[in-house]
């Protein structure tokens, strides 16, 4: 007998086996019965002084535990007829020195009571199961299509034309634009437009990601790989990915170490999971997309020239908005319409005013801010049309004209030789121009000071540097 179950006392092993079996028996070679349980004597309506020293057979109707006994064949989950109703039980053979002595048997239910109540509480379990499963797989489809695409302007057809004609292709494809144009919707809709829609579609951005996660993120790791690594592993998304479409979203902003290993996972088409040994052979097509420039950055040592080719093999230039304004009241219609949903509102429409407003901004974020506007006006309004009062402050102050040039030029017309100009030093107007900058920013993104210098493209640490230079809360 083990050591550690020794230094138990005596009157407690009863104790705990009635605890851990409610109803249990356990008979010697012979199938005579050595212990049972007053849990299972009151359910067959007799004694344990009465049940002890006697054939098993004679006290349990329809047993087997003098067969287990002899055989040694464990017999798990059986159904057991028994006082008019069926049990569920489990027989173990006892093996001492090589060789069979006994068996213990053990009811898991005692009525079909008992059984119904426990498979009600399993198929919840499953229910459930079934639930996160088909969220799962729905959250790994993509959700537009080309139609989704909203626009006429001659650059953004043609932009949309190469990219339905490009998506039956498996070749990787480079997504390059500002924030904001709506890179990720074009990923959307060439993995549903390819041979591959069918599967997978799977989205990570690796700027949002930490360094240090970003690895065991993208190929996955094994049990113990690291402190508090989920026992059994882990999938990456390039396994999750298999056969369908990982878009790396902010591929310019992956760390160069990391973008060793993605090359090596692109040339072999297998990925190693971290603290795993074995490689696992995986079939993506990659869609990327990055607002910066690569080829700069590859100049820098930012950015590996290898990888940049692997990964420009098919290139996308998605216009601004500012290059497409044609499309802004197509877009501001299509946006409402989402928003409708959003809030339950029906018939949201914009003033002509507005729409004049729209159309003269040189939107910075482009659709995202165009989309952010709209849901800021939507939570002012209180009927159904959008006036210039509901628009951000950034928007109703705005001059005649947007761009600094007009605005130049209107001030320039307006002078006499009485009224110079108020001129100040280039550092207090550089300074000035920064300040609207971050203010509109902030305006912008309801007050979101990471949103607002992702929008600046500044690093945070920068951003709330400013922040405080220019006393802004």
């Amino acid at each position: 007998m083990d050591q550690g179950f020794e230094k138990i006392p005596n009157n407690w092993h009863e104790q705990m086996i009635n605890l851990l079996a409610e109803r249990i028996v356990v008979v010697d070679h012979d199938g005579t019965i050595l212990y049972i349980n007053e849990a299972y004597c009151e359910f067959l309506g007799t004694t344990v002084k009465h049940a002890v020293n006697r054939p098993v057979q004679e006290v349990i109707e329809n047993t087997r535990m003098h067969i287990v006994a002899k055989t040694g064949q464990k017999e798990l989950a059986a159904l057991h007829p028994i006082n008019g109703s069926e049990m569920i039980a489990n027989r173990f053979p006892i093996i001492e020195d090589g060789k069979i002595v006994g068996a213990v048997g053990s009811v898991m239910f005692r009525t079909p009571e008992e059984w119904r109540m426990y498979k009600t509480k399993i198929q919840g379990l499953v229910e459930e199961l079934k639930y996160y499963k088909t969220k799962l797989e729905k959250e790994l489809k993509s959700k537009y299509q080309f139609n989704d695409l909203i626009g006429k302007s001659s650059t953004f057809l043609a932009t949309k034309k190469l990219a339905e004609r490009i998506s039956r292709s498996n070749s990787s494809v480079l997504l390059i634009g500002d924030s904001g144009t709506g890179k990720e919707l074009f990923a959307h809709a060439i993995h549903n437009s390819s041979m591959r829609a069918s599967l997978s579609f799977v989205a990570i951005n690796c700027a949002s990601i930490p360094e240090h996660l970003l690895e065991s993120e993208l190929f996955g790791y094994d049990d113990g790989a690291f402190t508090g690594a989920k026992k059994g592993g882990k999938k990456g998304q390039f396994e999750i990915a298999d056969n369908g479409t990982l878009f790396l979203d902010e591929i310019g902003d992956m760390p160069l170490s990391m973008q060793s290993k993605l090359l090596r996972v692109l040339q072999e088409k297998e990925v190693q999971r971290v603290g795993g040994q074995r490689s696992i052979s995986v079939d993506v097509r990659i869609i990327a997309a990055t607002h910066r420039d690569l080829e700069k950055l590859v100049e820098e040592g930012k950015f590996r020239q290898d990888l940049y080719y692997r990964l420009n093999v098919i290139k996308l230039e998605i216009p601004p908005l500012i290059e497409r304004k044609e499309d802004i009241p197509l877009i501001s219609q299509s946006l409402l319409k989402k928003l409708e949903r959003k809030f339950y509102r029906k018939g949201i429409e914009l003033s002509a005013e507005v729409e004049e407003r729209l159309m003269r901004h040189s939107w910075p974020g482009n659709i995202r801010e165009l989309e952010n506007v709209l849901e800021r006006s939507i939570n002012v309004i209180d009927g159904k049309t959008i006036e210039v009062v509901h628009l951000p402050l950034y928007l109703r102050d705005m001059e005649p004209e947007s761009n600094f040039t007009n605005i130049a030029t209107t001030l320039n017309n307006q002078l006499t030789p009485k009224t110079p100009l108020p001129i100040f030093s280039l550092k207090e107007t550089l300074a000035r121009a920064e300040r609207d900058a971050i203010l509109n920013a902030l305006e912008l993104t309801n007050g979101n000071k990471l949103e607002a210098a992702k929008l600046l493209e500044i690093g945070k640490t920068s951003f709330y540097e400013k922040c405080k230079l220019y006393a802004i809360k």
